[in-house]
Order: C-alpha cells, then sequence, then structure tokens
C-alpha cells in the first residue's frame, strides 16, 4: 500500500511538473511583439519579418570587432531572398565605441561597409535601461531558451522562422562561421 501511494505521489508530481513546463513554454511570445525605430526615426515592426530566420546583432562603428560588418553585410546579401535578414542595433554601451548621432552611424555603415540591412535606432543593450527587445533577448523567462548577457559589441542572437530565439553567437565567432551558416541554410 505504501509503495503504491509513493509511485502515485511521484507520477502526479511529474505530470504536475509537466504540465507546468508546458504551460510556461506556451506563455512564450515571439519577436515578432515588437516595433522598434529603424535608424532614420521610422517605425520597424518585427511581425513583418515572420517566416523569415533573423539574425539580430548589436553593432558599434569605433570598436575592434567593427570589419565584422563587412560580413555580416555579404552573408545578408547571399541569403536575403533565403527567408533571412540581419537586423543591426547600434549601441555605444561598450567604452564609447558608437557614439555618433543615427545619422552619423548610418553615413559610416553604408559609406564604409555598403550595409544595406536594416539598421535601427541607437540603444541600450545593457543595464538598467536596455531596450525592452534586448530584456528579451537576454532573458529566459522571456524567450524560453536562455538567459544571457551581452557581453561586448556584435553579439548575435539568431530568431528562427516561427520568432523563437534558438541560438546566441558571441562577438569573436565571425558573422560567416560555419556555425552561423549552417543554421540560416537549415531547413
Amino acid at each position: 500500500m505504501k509503495n503504491t501511494f509513493f509511485a502515485t505521489f511521484i507520477a502526479l508530481l511529474l505530470l504536475s511538473v509537466s504540465v507546468s513546463a508546458q504551460n510556461k513554454k506556451s506563455d512564450i511570445k515571439p519577436i515578432y511583439q515588437f516595433k522598434v525605430k529603424d535608424i532614420t526615426g521610422q517605425n520597424f515592426d518585427f511581425k513583418e519579418l515572420e517566416g523569415k530566420k533573423i539574425m539580430i546583432v548589436n553593432t558599434a562603428s569605433k570598436c575592434g570587432f567593427t570589419k565584422q560588418f563587412t560580413e555580416l553585410q555579404e552573408i545578408y546579401e547571399t541569403y536575403k531572398d533565403q527567408n533571412f535578414v540581419i537586423v543591426g542595433f547600434p549601441s555605444n554601451d561598450f567604452m564609447n565605441q558608437d557614439p555618433g548621432s543615427n545619422e552619423e552611424i548610418l553615413e559610416f555603415c553604408t559609406t564604409n561597409f555598403g550595409v544595406s540591412f536594416p539598421m535601427m535606432s541607437k540603444i541600450q543593450v545593457t543595464g538598467k535601461k536596455k531596450a525592452n527587445i534586448y530584456k528579451y533577448l537576454t532573458d529566459k523567462d522571456l524567450n524560453g531558451y536562455e538567459s544571457s548577457k551581452v557581453n561586448w559589441n556584435f553579439q548575435k542572437y539568431l530568431i528562427n522562422d516561427k520568432g523563437y530565439l534558438e541560438k546566441v553567437i558571441g562577438t569573436k565567432t565571425a558573422p560567416d562561421d560555419d556555425v552561423i551558416i549552417n543554421w540560416i541554410e537549415k531547413e
């Protein structure tokens, strides 16, 4: 009798945990909930990206990794017609490496790197004034994948074609690294 009670208790406990986890997962919303301003001040609705894989990257114009703009633009050109998009968010959060205005950042990116992927208005990606989209990207309770910290410029967040965070890639990993290309090309 005691063993039957214990087995039933454990089964109910496991079922409760499973149902709770399923309910928690169903509370997670895709990235399409966000509306932000692009670098020219126009509204940018992530809902317009439904069905595409998205790479979100925080950028800076005066960083040792700024050359990654070249690789970002190259993979954007290669895959933009295959349901893939890059969205750049300039940020001055790390050692004052993007102090310019949105206009100056846009001029820098287009003149020096030919950037044509969507660039958003400069935001904060860390700290108390962190933009809501980065709160989402860095908090497992909001994104359903994992919590992370933006450690430096050019950290990459890979969003699947359903709108959910699927990978977090550090700054030192080049945008054209096999792990990213394989993710883009994966069906």
